[in-house]
């Protein structure tokens, strides 16, 4: 073979990152909540398993452990994951919480990255890169009332990350999650399409070469205000009273959940492509 046939590219099975063992710590979010899939442990897909699936192309000892939990606020995912993470000795960790403690009334966003910080030092201090989430830009959505603490948080959390060296996932600027059909139908979940191009973001983060093409949401339909209406609604019967009603009897919807991926394995499953939902 020439000199020039040798560098024409990479190999199939040649290695384009560091890391060989993945743990996902969070809420919904992380869990995949929103990204139904019925032949993925836990039943939901989600951009960690994503991401994982890409990170796995060329490692055949690639690990992944995904932890997280539905409902649960920041403190409990720091009790509840962070010990179980350190124990799996992992070199690549996320990181998503303290979005539903900004969500209820007193969530201070100052509190919250004050303990994340301590958290993020924890999962980086045996050389872990460390993947950090601040929040999306919630102005077009129903959380719209809270956009001023999340971006409090999130200037809170870019310091934590420059403290630790540690890689943020900026939802913030992802400009494409606007856009309606990003959202589940519940308005607070991400759409599979949702978790596709924040997975493609993560990736990029990490400066990783995936095979997770651009997709666009095509172009809604023009609804009468009867209808905008009738679908709030709708939405408030199904989805928000039920939330509100938890919050008051201090339920959650993550009793009695367990993690999907408690233990590092390998990943099975496709890894460049996207099923719409039918």
């Amino acid at each position: 073979m020439s000199d020039t046939d040798s560098t024409v590219g990479p190999k199939p099975d040649e290695r384009i990152h560091p890391w060989t063992r993945y743990v996902a710590l969070g809420d919904s979010f992380t869990e995949g909540i929103g990204d139904p899939e019925p032949n993925n442990p836990g039943g939901h897909r989600g951009w960690a398993d994503r991401v994982a699936e890409e990170l796995s192309r060329g490692h055949r000892d690639f690990a992944y452990a995904n932890l997280a939990i539905r409902g649960r606020l920041l403190q409990q995912i720091l009790d509840g994951q962070l010990g179980p993470c350190m124990d799996l000795k992992p070199d690549l960790v996320s990181i998503s919480a303290g979005g539903n403690d900004l969500i209820r009334p007193g969530g201070d966003p100052d509190t919250l990255a004050e303990k994340l910080d301590a958290a993020v030092q924890t999962l980086g201090s045996e050389g872990a890169t460390v993947v950090l989430f601040n929040g999306p830009d919630t102005v077009s959505s129903v959380l719209g009332r809270i956009r001023g603490k999340v971006a409090i948080y999130n200037e809170n959390l870019r310091t934590v990350a420059a403290r630790h060296d540690a890689v943020i996932a900026d939802m913030w600027s992802l400009r494409q999650l606007s856009n309606s059909q990003m959202w589940d139908e519940d308005r607070l979940h991400f759409s599979p399409l949702g978790h596709h191009t924040i997975a493609a973001m993560v990736l990029d983060s990490l400066n990783v070469p995936h095979n997770l093409e651009p997709l666009f949401p095509k172009p809604l339909p023009q609804r009468s205000w009867r209808e905008a209406r009738s679908g709030d609604l709708v939405w408030a019967r199904e989805y928000f009273v039920p939330w509100v009603i938890r919050r008051i009897r201090h339920q959650s919807s993550g009793d009695g959940i367990l993690p999907k991926r408690p233990t590092p394995g390998p990943v099975f499953g496709p890894a460049d492509t996207f099923l719409p939902r039918s």
